[in-house]
């Protein structure tokens, strides 16, 4: 396998990261293996990966220097990969590294790659999958889709969510920004304009459930899991700091970070993140 689709310097452009990437990235690369595996020999006619902040496709490790395949090359190199991929990053270079690794890849002709902001690109995405559902039975068996979105901060907005939820099946993986969102809440809470915050949410009534109940990230993280499940994703019963709701902390100080946030509409879907998420990236049980 070439160097640029293993975990070593390949002399490319890499995302500089914290630690906590790792257990992130693990997160990923098993509930991707439990997806696949599970699922590659189902009668879908394409099995689609979504990844709208997809970076140059390897992380550093700032304080030792361990390299990691990024969320692109794990859903390429997993044992049984999907049909079709769409990559976005807001940085030209990301792009041109991440294709530069993708290219002796016999499934680089399966790859689309967009440069720019995925708020709007995501249109354009889920238009082709659209398409391609109606051109097939519609619905069950067209496309199976999923989307991992993680972002660096609060550029995810809400509309985001609303584009990726018209397909039929579309499981979602969100960076939930609890650190950004305690940082910001207080900042933005009596602004006149629109802010990051409000486009995160979708609304403004955050500013209502803050004046309510100041920074509480539990009745925020409620709110939007609120707003997913009328979407049509099923509720997954919350649980705080282990479980559904993987919660990424600084290596340091041990300050909440983001969380991961699992959306399907199926069923089934809530039990293979149910079984990812059981332990961490140390194969220990995930604990209070």
């Amino acid at each position: 396998m070439s160097e640029y689709l293993q975990p070593v310097d390949d002399g490319l452009l890499m995302r500089k990261s914290g630690p906590w990437v790792a257990e992130k990235l693990d997160y990923l690369k098993r509930y991707i293996y439990i997806f696949e595996t599970s699922l590659h020999d189902k009668p879908w006619r394409k099995r689609i990966y979504i990844d709208l902040f997809a970076g140059p496709g390897k992380c550093l490790i700032r304080r030792t220097g361990t390299v990691l395949l990024g969320s692109p090359l794990l859903a390429l190199t997993t044992l049984h990969p999907f049909t079709d991929y769409f990559f976005v990053d807001q940085q030209p270079a990301n792009i041109d590294a991440l294709k530069q690794r993708c290219s002796d890849l016999a499934l680089h002709d399966h790859i689309q790659y967009f440069t720019g902001d995925s708020n709007i690109i995501v249109e354009e995405i889920v238009r082709q999958i659209l398409d391609f559902d109606k051109k097939n039975i519609p619905g069950k068996y067209s496309s199976l889709n999923l989307a991992f979105l993680d972002p660096d901060g609060l550029e995810l907005q809400w509309n985001t969510i609303l584009t990726l939820a018209r397909p039929y099946s579309m499981d979602l993986i969100i960076h939930y920004p609890q650190g950004g969102l305690n940082r910001c809440m207080a900042k933005f809470y009596q602004a006149e304009e629109h802010t990051a915050v409000d486009f995160f949410f979708g609304d403004s009534e955050w500013r209502n459930l803050y004046k309510k109940h100041g920074n509480n990230h539990r009745v925020f993280m409620d709110y939007y899991k609120g707003k997913l499940s009328a979407l049509g994703y099923k509720e997954v019963l919350r649980d705080d700091e282990v479980g559904d709701e993987p919660l990424m902390r600084n290596a340091q100080k041990q300050a909440p970070l983001y969380r991961l946030l699992f959306a399907s509409k199926h069923s089934r879907g809530h039990e293979f993140w149910r079984k990812v998420t059981q332990r961490n990236v140390h194969g220990q049980k995930r604990l209070l």
